[in-house]
């Protein structure tokens, strides 16, 4: 399998859906990346942490005139040391990642410019943790570990038969198999408002297990994987915040708080 370290390749998802985002227009700005936090932007954050995580490559996917224009500032400015390229977006997130895992290869971790609080070391201990005959990992943090660190937040937590976990918008591409994981994300996210046709995608014994509660964390990952004929692993994440993104104004002031809190 692919070893990853420093040096490794990274991935920052940074497109649109199109139409007024709802936590941008809160923060007066055209695009999320561009809200500043603590005196940064929250794409100066992101490419912040990636870099200091030791990131030797990152392409930040974008189709958004703005936030391109913010990154040649920054690389104008030379402020970081790994090399930062710009990648178009695609129409959606799992077509962006495969478009830009082709681009940049394999292994790849993905994030999101909206991690307003990625550290360092969360990444670091991510592609520690990740399982080395994995595929593709996936961060996701315990329900408990969330809320002790972040008790107002709401986030969307996922059940299983071991407990409740939220996502953490951090993932592994270790081998270029992965893909096969992102070409069933994508045919997920095509059948989005056609429920019936993902149960059908999952299979009936898998998302019935699944319903039902009889299925652990792990057995999931596994499960799923296993369609898209990959080895995929669910990561536990060690900081309940790294489940903290901003989806919404109210997570904004969330963030704007810890940030604001811990500067002071």
């Amino acid at each position: 399998m692919s070893a990853i370290g420093n040096g490794f390749r990274a991935l920052v998802l940074a497109g649109s859906r199109g139409g007024t985002d709802p936590v941008a227009a809160y923060a007066g700005v055209s695009h999320k990346g561009l809200i500043v936090l603590g005196g940064q932007t929250l794409l100066a954050r992101v490419l912040g942490a990636l870099d200091q995580a030791g990131a030797a490559r990152i392409g930040v996917s974008t189709s958004d005139p703005a936030l391109e224009a913010a990154l040649l500032a920054m690389l104008a400015a030379r402020t970081l040391a790994a090399d930062v390229e710009i990648l178009p977006a695609a129409a959606g997130p799992s077509l962006s990642v495969r478009e830009g895992a082709a681009a940049m290869g394999a292994p790849l971790l993905v994030t999101t410019v909206d991690h307003a609080l990625l550290r360092p070391e969360w990444v670091s201990d991510f592609i520690a943790d990740a399982p080395a005959d994995a595929d593709i990992a996936v961060l996701l943090a315990p329900e408990a570990l969330v809320r002790a660190a972040a008790p107002e937040t709401k986030r969307t937590y996922l059940a299983f038969r071991d407990g409740r976990y939220s996502g953490c918008n951090l993932f592994l591409l270790r081998t270029e198999r992965a893909l096969q994981a992102i070409d069933l994300w994508r045919r997920v996210e095509q059948h989005r408002k056609q429920p019936w046709k993902i149960a059908a995608l999952l299979g009936p014994v898998t998302l019935a297990r699944y319903l039902l509660g009889r299925m652990t964390l792990d057995e999931t990952l596994g499960r799923i994987g296993a369609l898209a004929g990959v080895k995929a692993a669910a990561v536990r994440a060690r900081h309940g915040l790294a489940a903290v993104d901003v989806d919404k104004p109210s997570d904004l002031d969330l963030v704007r708080g810890i940030v604001e809190g811990d500067e002071a």
